[in-house]
């Protein structure tokens, strides 16, 4: 009479042990596939390629550089402020450039850098001097001491009156309350390098830039419809770039680019 019913091999002993051990091991490292912090995609809309990179504020530290803390001078370059980085032991995952500025370099609108107010809030309408600041409503991105991110009209943001950890103020709105800026007309011949920002949820910064010449509203589209931001800020134009880790740059060609007065930037953690 047989009696393998009974008795089993030591390799079948070990067979549902090791499935175990091999779905627990699966289901480890599906839980450690998450998104990067900083995550970084080529976007293509109305046969435009855009650079696209969002953020976790839970998970990275994005703050803002003007100048060096210990000479006092502007960092001016998006490389300038990774090799300081480097000397201080920090790698840079992203940068790109800030707000509008003035001719004397400095920031036009409201620029807060860790906590401290150092170009106030700025209201002044309609001022050709001001180029696309002037186009209203202008707004401000910010961060707040508890790590959550906005964007707002800058009217909104000074009647809210909530202080910031972080904040740059550009313009004009790309989006507002889900709606494009009015002031945009679609078949517009105004065509310019482009980069934006929006806080998607309180802890998720979408950045774009455009890989080519773009209107303002193309450029607005690609935050509302194809990023799906209720409100989004234009950063600036011709001179944008963002840098990318592992990637290098993106946005309009060096040769364009002129000195920045405040540069956004996340850098690794520190290793323990």
């Amino acid at each position: 009479m047989s009696t393998s019913s009974n008795r089993h091999s030591p390799l079948r002993r070990l067979t549902w042990p090791l499935l175990a051990l091999l779905m627990l091991l699966g289901g480890m490292s599906g839980c450690a596939r998450q998104a990067p912090p900083v995550d970084s995609s080529e976007r293509v809309f109305e046969n435009q390629n855009f650079r696209v990179v969002s953020i976790d504020l839970k998970r990275e530290t994005l703050s803002l550089h003007w100048k060096d803390p210990q000479s006092g001078e502007p960092y001016g370059t998006i490389n300038a402020l990774r090799q300081w980085g480097m000397s201080h032991g920090r790698r840079m995952l992203f940068a790109a450039n800030a707000g509008i500025y003035d001719r004397q370099f400095a920031p036009l609108g409201l620029y807060v850098e860790g906590g401290k107010t150092v170009v106030p809030l700025n209201l002044a309408h309609g001022n050709p001097a001001s180029g696309n600041f002037s186009l209203l409503p202008n707004g401000v991105f910010a961060i707040y001491p508890d790590g959550h991110a906005a964007v707002r009209t800058s009217a909104a943001f000074k009647a809210e009156g909530k202080p910031v950890q972080w904040a740059s103020q550009s313009g004009p709105m790309l989006v507002i309350d889900g709606k494009l800026n009015e002031q945009f007309i679609d078949d517009s011949n105004s065509l310019k390098w482009r980069s934006g920002v929006c806080a998607k949820t309180p802890h998720q910064v979408v950045f774009a830039v455009s890989e080519a010449p773009v209107n303002f509203h193309t450029f607005a589209r690609l935050f509302k419809e194809e990023l799906g931001c209720r409100d989004a800020l234009y950063l600036d134009g011709t001179i944008s770039q963002f840098y990318v880790d592992g990637e290098g740059y993106a946005g309009a060609p060096t040769f364009m680019v002129k000195p920045y007065a405040g540069i956004f930037a996340v850098f690794a953690q520190p290793t323990p």
